[in-house]
């Protein structure tokens, strides 16, 4: 559906059509607007534009952020004309950076016209959970690129979305959420949580008949097996959208023999915002030029060839009030080609981070692994974690803390997480001084060495 079909919501009394939207969503609009233009441009464009907003992000984080300040002596020189080499320069902020330095990191003066920087925390997807900070700027273009996301696969924003997420309950709201509230009509959203397994999700499904799907692509894969087991069919269904999580082509193939529509994913993180989008011709995903400068390095630090597998490192283009320059997000991605499509954006071709497995239990049954918890770090201490699941009554936990646990955080720490379990599965806790990457690169914050269910 183009957008030209969108129904906008008008904030003025009386004005129904041509609407006119509350300030923010003009923003927005505006901001979507010029993403319709700039998708085009050439390599050369990009670039230059994503210099000459760089420009602005490093002078304000070399003047307003201890961190940086000290770090990048030698480095970097304000006052040089920037240009893609003394970029390249630039040491590379790590998760543990952020994670050890967070008052470090943060901007001493944000612009006011941002809006008041809120603390917030990812899930720690990557067994490495951390703290960052964000503005409501940050949400608006959040907002935008969703838009941009709609826009590009041509989403019928009228019918019913269905979401499985870590975050979300048993719902149903009158919108599809923040980027569409008050500026776009759109049919109602219903959530489900996590906690369930396929079976449950799956009845839910049937009874909700969504025109979208939007969950974890493990998830997805395991309903859509038993949806075909089963002989059930979901006939309202449109599209599948993913994220979180690695996709591999098994599991688009899986969505289309269940239940006959395309699968659509994107690749994003809290810190960062959004870093990919599918393309609305090809599997392949095209980087948010226009919000992020993301780099695929190989482990002599250099720009990745196409084809070739490398580190993602992204740098955040309107984050004022905690600027992430050059951030290696701890996953890895294969680099393509330029796009038939005519976009301009760069490409990715794979990405091969955010893996992760379901607990499988000994009648077969799979849940997904809720450990990716901003609790956790309420808790206790934790810099880093992984559960792998040895037998199919047991969960190692293996832990990476800052200082040693009382028996009482150890009580309450174990308490919380077993009670994500589902019945009869034990918990014994491991501490590491580090947790390494496998020898692939990748890490997953849950390995189960159960493969299937006995017979």
């Amino acid at each position: 559906m183009p957008a030209s079909a969108w129904q906008i919501q008008s904030g003025v009394a009386g004005v129904a059509w041509p609407a006119i939207p509350e300030p923010n969503g003009a923003a927005v609009l505006a901001v979507l607007h010029q993403l319709e233009q700039t998708q085009w441009l050439g390599a050369q464009a990009l670039q230059a534009l994503q210099l000459r907003q760089l420009g602005t992000v490093l002078q304000h984080a070399y003047a307003t952020v201890p961190y940086y300040r000290a770090r990048w002596a030698g480095a970097y020189d304000p006052r040089a004309p920037l240009g893609a080499e003394q970029f390249s320069r630039l040491p590379l902020l790590s998760r543990r950076d952020l994670q050890d330095r967070f008052l470090e990191l943060r901007s001493d003066n944000p612009p006011s016209a941002h809006g008041a920087p809120e603390e917030r925390r990812t899930s720690g997807s990557t067994g490495a959970p951390v703290r960052f900070l964000g503005t409501p700027l940050n949400g608006l273009y959040w907002n935008a690129f969703t838009l941009r996301d709609h826009l590009w696969h041509r989403r019928d924003l009228s019918r019913k979305l269905a979401v499985i997420r870590r975050e979300t309950q048993r719902s149903d709201v009158a919108s599809w959420g923040p980027a569409t509230n008050g500026l776009v009509l759109t049919g109602r959203s219903v959530g489900n949580t996590v906690r369930e397994d396929a079976a449950a999700q799956l009845a839910w499904l049937r009874e909700e008949q969504p025109a979208y799907l939007y969950s974890y692509p493990s998830l997805i894969a395991e309903i859509a097996r038993l949806s075909l087991r089963e002989g059930i069919r979901l006939p309202g269904l449109l599209e599948v959208r993913t994220l979180a999580e690695a996709l591999g082509p098994d599991i688009r193939a899986l969505v289309r023999e269940a239940w006959g529509v395309p699968l659509t994913d994107l690749y994003s993180a809290s810190e960062t915002g959004y870093l990919a989008l599918q393309c609305p011709q090809h599997e392949h995903y095209h980087v948010q030029s226009e919000g992020v400068l993301l780099e695929i390095l190989d482990d002599a630090g250099k720009l990745c060839a196409p084809g070739q597998v490398g580190r993602v490192v992204a740098t955040t283009l309107h984050n004022f009030a905690m600027p992430l320059v050059r951030y290696d997000i701890g996953d890895y991605a294969e680099a393509g080609a330029p796009c038939p499509c005519g976009r301009g954006l760069p490409v990715i071709r794979r990405i091969l981070g955010r893996v992760r497995n379901m607990l499988t239990t000994a009648d077969g049954r799979k849940y997904w692994p809720l450990f990716g918890l901003r609790a956790m770090m309420d808790v206790v201490p934790v810099l880093q974690y992984q559960f792998v699941q040895k037998a199919y009554d047991l969960v190692e936990g293996r832990l990476v803390v800052a200082g040693p646990l009382s028996a009482d955080q150890e009580k309450k720490l174990h308490q919380s997480i077993v009670e994500l379990f589902p019945r009869g599965v034990q918990l014994r806790f491991a501490y590491c001084e580090r947790i390494e990457r496998s020898a692939s690169g990748k890490f997953e914050d849950f390995l189960s060495e159960v493969s299937a269910a006995p017979r």
